[in-house]
């Protein structure tokens, strides 16, 4: 009889998961397996340490207070700019990797933007995580674990975050818009 692989470090779990607030309001659900590199920058630090021992089949409950997951939220990481510095056909929940020139200098260059108010002559912009300040419950599923491969190791991802929300990846990209879902 063969052996299942345990959960460790440096390796890669291939998972499903619902995602709900603590009032058990869903806000996102993978439902088609995706790996995930165990020991790496894919995964909070909470749901690694959970996952640690379990093996494929096993189904894993995770608490997250803000402070294990998105952090609170800061109202510092709201900007109001300019309205005509965007384009015309600009909505709310848009997102935009950096701001465009003419924003405020105080403005972090390498974050995420997400468009929150729309007024005639301003658009307030908001760099927190859209998860920030929320405790979450994710209920989890490995459908697979296998050893890590040493190329994926050395780059510490296999480059799907758990709701990371990465910048810089295409210089000049404004961005297509909100994704349907947060992963």
């Amino acid at each position: 009889m063969k052996s299942r692989k345990n959960i460790n470090h440096q390796c890669v779990v291939s998972l499903t998961w619902t995602l709900k607030d603590t009032l058990g309001e869903v806000l996102d659900v993978l439902d088609e397996p995706v790996e995930f590199l165990v020991g790496g920058q894919d995964l909070l630090a909470k749901i690694e340490d959970a996952l640690q021992g379990h093996v494929a089949g096993d189904a894993v409950e995770v608490h997250l207070e803000p402070h294990d997951a998105f952090g609170d939220y800061d109202d510092q990481l709201l900007f109001l700019e300019p309205r005509h510095l965007f384009p015309d056909d600009i909505e709310e929940g848009m997102g935009f990797e950096g701001l465009p020139p003419g924003c405020s200098a105080q403005a972090p260059k390498d974050r995420l933007y997400f468009v929150s108010d729309i007024y005639p002559d301003h658009v307030v912009l908001d760099a927190n995580h859209p998860l920030a300040g929320i405790a979450l419950r994710v209920s989890l599923k490995v459908h697979a674990v296998r050893e890590a491969e040493l190329d994926e190791i050395g780059r510490g991802t296999l480059g799907t975050g758990f709701f990371r929300m990465p910048v810089n990846e295409a210089p000049g990209d404004q961005g297509e818009g909100p994704s349907p879902t947060l992963h």
